[in-house]
């Protein structure tokens, strides 16, 4: 053609190599451009953590402590620490009896917990409530809870010696007796390794100390996690 000149073989080879440099530098943009979005969209969707419930009475609520030196704010610091991406919610309520617990139990399941830690019975035995009606009522939350399929951890509770033993011996089995029953772990006794020490008890002689929460959290914390591992009698977490 005229006023045009030809190009050589040579030249058109570079300028094919440039026109695919240039397509190849808009398609790297775009796609650079998209990281963000995705990046964004994975960010914004973690792994979703499990929720344990720390269901029970003044142990758990945290009664003359700060709110994140109660038991389910240690806990859930404990669990983090040992790389498990959890939450613990607060259910305790102080003064609570088993009876009290049964009467709000479906408001908690309805959430769906993945683990709920059962602590309930001091306040039925310092009020030296019928055994028989304690047990009944326990044995009612436990029942429901394996039927919401809902995996539990029991913690027990003890009679104080100044009831006498016919007292301690018609109480005290109640919590070992129903884990057997519904194929369910139990931590024997909520203040183990507390109790005794007058060092981990605040002035009421009752109830545990930052100090105090701290040690029931260590005592518990391998409990908690064997809790969300497979269970050795399968049906108990079905």
């Amino acid at each position: 053609m005229h006023g045009m000149t030809k190009i050589g073989a040579p030249h058109r080879s570079i300028v094919r190599y440039w026109q695919k440099t240039a397509t190849f530098r808009r398609h790297a943009a775009i796609a650079m451009l998209a990281v963000p979005v995705l990046t964004g969209a994975i960010m914004s969707n973690p792994a979703s953590p499990r929720t344990i419930v720390a269901f029970g009475d003044s142990y758990f609520s945290g009664l003359g402590v700060e709110p994140d030196e109660s038991f389910p704010a240690q806990l859930e610091r404990a669990l983090r620490e040992h790389g498990h991406n959890t939450r613990v919610v607060n259910a305790g309520v102080a003064g609570e009896t088993i009876a009290d617990g049964l009467a709000r139990l479906d408001r908690t399941l309805a959430t769906k917990p993945d683990l709920i830690i059962l602590e309930l019975g001091a306040n039925d035995a310092e009020q030296q409530l019928d055994p028989s009606v304690s047990r009944e009522n326990l044995d009612t939350m436990l029942a429901r809870i394996r039927a919401a399929h809902v995996r539990v951890l029991l913690c027990g509770a003890q009679a104080p010696a100044a009831f006498g033993e016919d007292y301690q011996a018609a109480f005290n089995p109640i919590y070992p007796m129903l884990a057997v029953k519904h194929g369910v772990p139990l931590y024997r006794f909520i203040l183990d390794g507390v109790a005794s020490d007058p060092g981990l008890i605040q002035d009421d002689g009752e109830h545990p100390n930052p100090k105090g929460v701290q040690v029931m959290v260590a005592r518990m914390l391998p409990a908690v996690e064997s809790s969300f591992r497979p269970p050795s009698r399968q049906d108990a977490w079905r």
